[in-house]
């Protein structure tokens, strides 16, 4: 309690302080980009500005990227696309300090800004900071910590500012920026996968590439800032504060991988239905188990398209094999003598899984290689099923 309340004061006087100083004409304004850490939450970088006046004995981070966990319903918002990000303001050291001890690269570009463009930026970010200001809806793709670079850069400095083409030089469709940073046969690569919907496979415009940390530093390496015609480069100079010592990320076990754990299932459920085809019998439990697993996870997908904020979630066509009424058709296909008209709905099963194949050649949609082996599987056990209940009909 007494600790809040001390940790309240200095946040009301470190604010009170850093918003009643002008900034000295020696200031200096950058952009700082940090490398990928080893959680999958830091696979993708992190961009803040940093705000140094030495005259004024000021050296001051200010991050976009920040939420609190103390927040009410913080998991249930979290999970809707509800949860409120906020620019914080920290001291420099403290933050540089943080990512050292994460082995995370740090970089600094010192933007070639005049007096007067310092004061309308810096002045953009202070009232940013105030608490009535300082929290956004956050969206993954875009508005987070990057694309706030982006966009206050180009709301304080209009249209002096523009971006050269160049620092994207090949294109990518959003998934696949994503999965460039993630080992495709990893666990949070399938989850992402599996999340997020068809709307994430177009085509990334270069402006929309700034999502990412990597682009902002390079599209900033690209901006020019013209001033009465007189043009000159918006990064004056760049620093490699800290770099990071090998990578990391570690490979993990293949055993424990997506690939392998799915492909033990794949062939649990093969060799079940290639029994019960030798022995003309149906395991009830197994698809029991099938239609209530795959049932279960279309519903969550389902309530992530429909039910959430979450831009990226929209278009889910894994629900092609992960349907939502499998749940509630589940009890009745346990059963010894199932209704005669489930074969008609697992044959629709057998034809979504085939649309789901389209959808992938095609790059409707792109989905988890880890699941290649239970998709198979569940065809092959769709058919015999379609099968064995028409011979029961």
């Amino acid at each position: 309690m007494y600790k809040r309340i001390f940790l309240l004061i200095f946040i009301l006087k470190f604010s009170i302080g850093f918003s009643q100083f002008q900034l000295s004409e020696n200031a200096e304004i950058s952009i700082v980009s940090i490398g990928p850490g080893k959680e999958l939450y830091d696979s993708f970088g992190h961009s803040a500005f940093r705000v140094t006046d030495p005259r004024n004995n000021r050296d001051l981070i200010f991050n976009y990227g920040t939420f609190d966990f103390e927040t009410p319903n913080f998991i249930l918002k979290f999970a809707r696309g509800k949860l409120p990000y906020a620019l914080s303001v920290r001291d420099y050291q403290g933050f540089l300090n943080a990512y050292i001890r994460e082995n995370r690269t740090f970089v600094e570009q010192e933007l070639d800004l005049t007096y007067g463009e310092k004061t309308t930026l810096f002045n953009f970010l202070l009232k940013n900071a105030q608490p009535e200001n300082k929290e956004y809806q956050y969206d993954f793709f875009y508005d987070n910590c990057a694309t706030k670079i982006r966009d206050v850069l180009k709301e304080a400095l209009g249209n002096d500012l523009t971006y050269k083409n160049g620092y994207a030089p090949e294109q990518f469709t959003f998934r696949q920026l994503i999965q460039q940073r993630l080992d495709l046969n990893s666990w949070g690569s399938l989850g992402i996968d599996v999340a997020l919907g068809a709307v994430i496979d177009r085509t990334a415009t270069q402006w929309e590439h700034q999502y990412l940390p990597e682009y902002v530093h390079d599209a900033a390496t690209f901006a020019i800032l013209n001033n009465d015609g007189i043009e000159r480069p918006l990064v004056k100079k760049e620093t490699v504060v800290f770099q990071s010592t090998g990578s990391n990320k570690t490979k993990p076990f293949f055993l424990f991988t997506p690939l392998a754990v799915f492909g033990v299932i794949g062939l649990l459920i093969i060799g079940v239905t290639y029994r019960d085809f030798k022995r003309n019998k149906r395991t009830r439990w197994l698809d029991g188990v099938l239609f209530f697993t795959t049932g279960f996870v279309g519903v969550l997908l389902l309530l992530l398209w429909v039910a959430t904020d979450h831009t990226a979630t929209a278009n889910n066509y894994n629900m092609l094999w992960a349907f939502p009424l499998n749940l509630l058709f589940f009890p009745l296909i346990s059963k010894t003598q199932p209704k005669k008209w489930l074969y008609r709905y697992v044959f629709f099963l057998i034809l979504m899984l085939a649309l789901l194949t389209f959808h992938w050649i095609t790059g409707v949609q792109v989905f988890a290689i880890g699941f290649i082996p239970l998709i198979i599987a569940l065809a092959i056990r769709w058919i015999y099923l379609a099968r064995s209940l028409k011979k029961e009909k």
